[in-house]
Order: structure tokens, then C-alpha cells, then sequence
């Protein structure tokens, strides 16, 4: 009896352990909707330690989206909005984005105009292309472009 007990509990926590790898959230908040839906033309701020190219990422997925979008070394004259991106990666096995944060932040303010979230653990990981898309889509959506 003491033995199927001890395996009840390994068995408990396996299962515990297991679930919890398997979590993944994707969130956005748009803290001013009026200004957000007249943001035009974007610059992405590229990250100095990414090498994954993140920011072209985001950047061909605004223009996908029907925005002007560039990305640079330098925030190029009249644009609305600026974006800025944190990217977390992992390993298991190989490595992959377990989160992404893009920030859209009005142009002359600085202020936040929207914050997106996507977060996938090992066993709902997606690509990087993927997780922009995800991030994008819920910040954007019910914008007019």
C-alpha cells in the first residue's frame, strides 16, 4: 500500500508538471483607441542584441496590415507611431520564443497607445512570424487602417 501511494503522488506530479507546460495567453489593451486607429506610418525599434530579425518581422507584418512601417538604425521624419518589442526565448530541445511584448507608442509623446502580449511554452509554441502575427492582430483588432 505504501508503494501505490508513492506512485499516486509521483504520478500527481507529473501530471502537474506537464500542465504547466503547456500554458500559453495572448492579450492586448489599447490605451487610446482614437489615436492608435490614426497611426499611419510606424517605425519599429530594432533591438541591439536581436539577432533574429525580430523588428523586420514586426515591420513587414504592419505593412501587411496596410500600415507604412520601416525599421533602422534611425526613426526616419513623419511618422505617428513608434514600436518597440521585447522578445524571450527558451530552450527545449531547440530554441523558441516564449514571449513577445510590442509596445505602440505615439511619436512625439512617447505615450502608450497599445501593449500586446503573446507567451507559448514548449508544448503551444509557435514561430516567431507566428507570435508577431498573434500580437499584432490583437492589438489592431477593430482598428480601422
Amino acid at each position: 500500500m505504501h508503494k501505490s501511494r508513492i506512485g499516486s503522488v509521483l504520478l500527481a506530479l507529473s501530471l502537474l508538471c506537464l500542465g504547466g507546460c503547456a500554458i500559453n495567453k495572448a492579450t492586448a489593451t489599447v490605451h487610446s483607441p482614437t489615436e492608435l486607429a490614426a497611426a499611419k506610418r510606424m517605425y519599429v525599434v530594432p533591438v541591439v542584441e536581436d539577432t533574429r530579425g525580430i523588428n523586420q518581422m514586426i515591420a513587414d507584418r504592419l505593412n501587411t496590415m496596410g500600415f507604412v512601417a520601416s525599421t533602422g538604425p534611425a526613426k526616419p521624419a513623419g511618422v505617428d507611431a513608434v514600436v518597440t518589442y521585447v522578445d524571450r526565448w527558451m530552450w527545449d530541445i531547440t530554441m523558441y520564443m516564449i514571449d513577445l511584448t510590442i509596445v505602440v507608442r505615439d511619436a512625439a509623446s512617447d505615450f502608450p497607445l497599445a501593449t500586446g502580449n503573446s507567451m507559448h511554452t514548449s508544448l503551444t509554441r509557435k514561430s516567431p512570424t507566428e507570435m508577431v502575427e498573434e500580437v499584432t492582430n490583437n492589438i489592431f483588432k477593430g482598428t480601422k487602417k
